[in-house]
């Protein structure tokens, strides 16, 4: 079959360009290859729907008829194999082929699993799409203990839907404290104080080395020795991207695919964006991966516009997080820490239930975290994203009053104009419990 537009990946990043596309093009041929069978949904409530909090159809954020109300070929539950750049065609795991004039690699990430003796045994999960919560579930009758290995955002989530499912859970995290890529020590133990208080155990600074059990899990290994019992244990360290069609294609990859400010891979006419990809980060001023859910949005937009002869740049994002996990709001946006060796000022307050932290380079903020009262949060992510000198107003912009009319008037009537996905919004404790930061 021929397609004029071919899009692989059918989450954030597609569903954003697949918009773009059709807001120009409403006529062009528009083909969308996913490797499951749902309606876009949304990734982030994968554990909410392990906790029985939400179903299929509370997860889906575009409706069912999308496909069909913008003219899309969706083709569920199928999966693209190979790629010849050259004659411009996809093949399918099932002999089908699709030639395109404009493609799209949108195939996100896929989960780490180290090495661990034993790990084939029954009882051993990741975490990564509806299908690994609906085996999850299935398997928890009478299933009374778990372990979690990784204490960043996935453990964390998949952490507290196993709680609420009424096991009782321990995290075992390598590096010495949870959260740790997108916090800083002050707000990890505030976090890691919250757990523990749901009555989960933390264990860091180790890993597992052997799970254990005869055919199913009984229990695990740790690297020092230790042995603890459970009878499930989720495998939560992180994702990488999913390179390998790129790399059978021999598109340019460093620790994803490389696109520049079109999201325009090194073959003519092939595009990226999403987790695949390394985009630019305007706070590290440098193209890397940021895997979260807004950024794979607005690059797949960006991505659409260029695909459909629109030529638009993609002015970056940056690493940006929401959660709202056992009661507590946490947002953070940059560098969660100050690099050593740096001219870095850094800004921070804390009282007993909240903490709130600005990192400052030449008077740019670089980086923030929120703990509770995150109200402002958003503000300050705009102020990061546009790189707004704020010198007059730095030791304002964690007062309790602090809001637009501490800024210039043209700064906050130009955020006002601009398209909704991009205006600076206020973070809250979303009923979501979304992993991202508001204003997706």
């Amino acid at each position: 079959m021929q397609t004029r537009y071919l899009i692989i990946g059918n989450s954030a990043g597609g569903i954003g360009a697949a918009e773009a596309i059709r807001q120009v093009d409403t006529d062009g041929v528009l083909t969308i290859v996913s490797e499951e069978p749902y309606p876009a949904y949304s990734r982030p409530l994968i554990s909410k729907y392990l906790a029985r909090e939400r179903t299929l159809e509370g997860m889906l954020f575009r409706p069912p008829d999308f496909y069909d109300q913008n003219s899309i070929l969706f083709l569920a539950s199928k999966k693209v194999t190979h790629l010849e750049l050259d004659s411009q065609t996809a093949y399918l795991s099932d002999d089908e082929q699709i030639t395109w004039e404009k493609l799209l690699l949108a195939v996100g990430g896929k989960p780490i699993f180290p090495k661990m003796k034993g790990s084939d045994k029954t009882g051993v999960f990741t975490l990564t799409n509806l299908d690994d919560a609906r085996a999850i579930d299935r398997f928890l009758d009478n299933r009374r203990k778990a372990v979690v290995i990784g204490g960043g955002l996935i453990g964390i989530s998949a952490t507290e839907a196993l709680v609420k499912r009424g096991l009782h859970v321990v995290v075992v995290e390598m590096k010495e404290r949870i959260l740790n890529t997108i916090l800083d020590q002050q707000a990890s133990l505030i976090a890691e104080e919250i757990l523990k208080q749901a009555g989960v155990d933390i264990v860091t600074g180790h890993t597992v080395v052997e799970v254990n059990g005869r055919e199913s899990v009984e229990g695990v290994t740790l690297d020092n020795g230790d042995t603890l019992p459970c009878d499930l244990l989720l495998v939560a360290i992180g994702v990488l991207p999913r390179s390998e069609l790129a790399l059978d294609a021999r598109l340019d990859t460093k620790r994803g695919i490389v696109v520049d400010q079109c999201m325009a891979a090194s073959h003519p006419h092939v595009y990226a964006c999403g987790d695949v990809a390394e985009g630019y980060d305007f706070v590290y001023r440098e193209n890397r991966l940021s895997p979260i859910w807004p950024n794979a949005y607005i690059g797949g937009r960006i991505a659409g516009y260029n695909m459909a002869d629109v030529p638009t740049k993609y002015s970056g994002g940056t690493a940006m997080n929401s959660l709202n996990y056992f009661g507590i709001d946490i947002t953070s946006a940059g560098m969660p820490t100050a690099p050593n060796g740096g001219d870095y000022e850094v800004i921070s307050k804390q009282d007993s239930s909240t903490y709130q932290k600005v990192i400052l380079k030449d008077n740019i903020i670089v980086g923030m975290i929120f703990v509770e009262n995150i109200e402002k949060s958003g503000i300050i992510v705009g102020l990061m994203r546009d790189r707004v000198n704020v010198e007059g107003s730095k030791q304002s912009l964690l007062a309790d009053d602090f809001g637009l009319a501490f800024l210039p008037r043209p700064l906050w009537q130009g955020w006002l104009e601009a398209p909704p996905e991009l205006i600076p919004q206020t973070a809250s404790s979303s009923p979501t419990g979304e992993e991202t930061f508001i204003g997706e």
